[in-house]
């Protein structure tokens, strides 16, 4: 999926790990083929991050993203907090994509209150 839209690829080990330590992966399938998957990481407790919101480019802008978005959101709201609970939800948005995510309540960086949001690759040779 992450080729399919222009994304670096995993290595099989990397990629079953991060799937193992996911909190939460939703997907959207079509006639039994993912079409679609959010994933929900962090350390457990107050901060989490949604990460590798994918849809593959042939179903996009249907709603799908809207639907795997919500869902991880629904996932952190009622099925992770507890009443009284807060947590910080981090994301990383592909660029020019800041809209769709302001639909969800979060807010671009940097602002007044939040630095900028900043990302490596790091890589042992």
């Amino acid at each position: 999926m992450r080729k399919a839209v222009g994304w670096k690829e995993l290595e099989n080990n990397l990629a079953l790990k991060t799937i193992e330590n996911t909190l939460f992966l939703v997907t959207a399938v079509d006639d039994g083929k993912v079409i679609g998957l959010t994933r929900v990481g962090g350390d457990g407790g107050y901060t989490m991050f949604i990460t590798d919101v994918i849809v593959l480019p042939e179903y996009q802008n249907k709603g799908i993203g809207n639907k795997l978005m919500a869902k991880a959101m629904q996932y952190i709201k009622e099925e992770f907090l507890q009443k009284g609970q807060t947590v910080m939800v981090y994301l990383m948005s592909a660029k020019g994509r800041e809209p769709f995510y302001g639909k969800f309540g979060f807010v671009a960086r940097p602002n007044d209150e939040f630095g900028a949001g900043m990302t490596q690759w790091v890589s042992r040779e």
